[in-house]
């Protein structure tokens, strides 16, 4: 008598059954995120780009098409747009290769052995981990321009307080003024007011930057310097030859980052100036917070808001094809 034949499962089929399970798994933990990720962020992005499309003030008004950026671009509203465009534009020059720069020295110096090394690493990331609202609110006090600390030490030096906040006069016209010179409109440079706010960016992200760097430096094999020390060579071209070249993808990263930080900064400028003084701080971000806040202007608001991201994804978009080819994976 002969017993029924069981046929043995199929590897193949075994581990694909366990492929797919494993997947819906993988998925399944994702849910979560990927929902909140689309309520709070997709969503949102798509729903403003529908609403930049209609005139659009506390209720839905007529479809406008494409008028509301046009508008903005060319219209009522071009002024004030290319206006705010070019001092987010200033904004940013004054800060991103400043904050890179002054990253890159700290880190460096922070990576060599020394006393109380870890100590000087939490004071200069404490900024960073401070809430923006709350680093702007004593960063106002501390330039007030009555009892401010910046003025107290300025005027026991013999100078006189700035107003600082509350200047909408440019940096070089001041400068010319005080030497008696005549500086024409286009060389005012930007305001003070607005250089100031690009001091406290600076103070309150270095710590994030310096943190990126202190990691890169980590990274680099030591017996690079080794080699180059037993060639004569010097710290300077220590610096420039290995820690430099080694560290792009670092600086790039970080040079990115804070470049799209600081195109849609607006907890700073709003604590700090609320756009003014004479609107020479107001960013394009604070400009969309004033036309759809304050003014009440929804569709447009959402219009600008919109050109703010196609502006930041182009600037990304460039960065990526000029600067990663300089950068050295190794």
């Amino acid at each position: 008598m002969t017993g029924a034949t069981v046929a043995a499962p199929n590897p193949a089929t075994s581990r694909r059954r366990r492929l797919i399970l494993e997947t819906l798994q993988a998925y399944l933990f994702l849910l979560p995120a990927f929902a909140v990720l689309f309520v709070f962020k997709v969503w949102p992005a798509f729903f403003a780009l529908y609403i930049s499309t209609f005139k659009w003030d506390i209720i839905q008004g007529a479809f406008r098409g494409l008028q509301n950026y046009a508008d903005i671009l060319f219209g009522s509203r071009a002024e004030t747009f290319w206006r705010s465009l070019s001092t987010t534009i200033t904004y940013a020059l004054m800060t991103v290769p400043l904050e890179i720069a002054f990253a890159l020295v700290v880190a460096y110096l922070l990576f060599q052995k020394m006393h109380g090394r870890a100590i000087y690493r939490t004071i200069f990331y404490l900024p960073y981990v401070t809430s923006t609202v709350a680093a702007a609110a004593v960063f106002e006090w501390v330039f007030h321009p009555q009892y401010g600390l910046v003025n107290e030490i300025i005027e026991k030096l013999g100078g006189s307080g700035l107003t600082w906040f509350q200047e909408p006069s440019g940096i070089f016209e001041m400068l010319g003024r005080n030497f008696g010179m005549q500086v024409p409109d286009w060389a005012a440079g930007p305001s003070l007011a607005l250089a100031t706010i690009a001091i406290f960016s600076i103070w309150h992200f270095l710590g994030f930057q310096i943190v990126i760097f202190l990691g890169g430096l980590g990274n680099i094999p030591v017996e690079y310097y080794e080699a180059a020390r037993l060639d004569g060579a010097s710290q300077w071209q220590l610096f420039t030859r290995i820690t430099l070249p080694l560290l792009s993808p670092q600086i790039f990263f970080v040079f990115t980052i804070a470049s799209i930080g600081v195109l849609r900064a607006f907890n700073e400028i709003y604590v700090l100036t609320n756009g003014g003084p004479l609107d020479t701080t107001r960013t394009v971000s604070m400009n969309v917070f004033r036309t759809f806040f304050q003014q009440g202007q929804i569709g447009l608001g959402s219009a600008m808001g919109v050109l703010l991201t196609i502006i930041i994804l182009i600037f990304t978009v460039v960065q990526f094809r000029i600067l990663e080819r300089r950068v050295v994976y190794s």
